[in-house]
């Protein structure tokens, strides 16, 4: 089921379940994975986007060998907020992924996700070469830890 609203999602979260967080892009699908207790976000591979069954059977494989809880899909809203075609993409995928596994899909906005992800490729000194190879699935985890601090926030409060 897909969830618009943050809050709804984190109440359809199984407890003690690691949650995937995905980097949507044209090319290539960044995929990060929490721990059980939903404290850390790990990047965890580079999906190359092929066509949408060997995607979802990838993504799929992932979250039945790790017992995931759920996904958050990162949104690429425009800097105002406002949803341009890459939301509609990234929505449409997050309909097709909804069709072919029953675990809670949310939403993360994920602006600035690969700024940070190449700031900190950067600060680490990684080639060009492997940055472009790692860049994908550590903003997965850009956008997963985000969601994954909400959720402790939201525990806390």
């Amino acid at each position: 089921m897909i969830h618009d609203d943050f809050d709804d999602y984190a109440a359809s979260l199984p407890p003690m379940r690691a949650l995937v967080g995905l980097d949507f892009g044209e090319k290539t699908i960044g995929v990060a994975l929490s721990d059980s207790l939903l404290s850390v976000a790990t990047p965890q591979e580079t999906i190359r986007r092929k066509k949408f069954g060997l995607d979802s059977a990838r993504l799929l494989e992932i979250c039945t060998a790790r017992e995931v809880g759920g996904l958050v899909l990162g949104l690429p809203r425009n800097m105002d907020g406002s949803e341009g075609p890459r939301c509609q993409s990234t929505r449409a995928f997050a309909r097709n992924l909804s069709r072919v596994t029953d675990l809670p899909i949310g939403f993360w906005d994920e602006r600035l996700s690969t700024v940070a992800a190449e700031r900190a490729l950067l600060e680490a000194d990684t080639s060009r070469a492997k940055r472009a190879e790692l860049i994908d699935h550590v903003a997965a985890s850009y956008i997963l830890q985000g969601a994954l601090d909400r959720l402790r926030h939201m525990r806390e409060g």
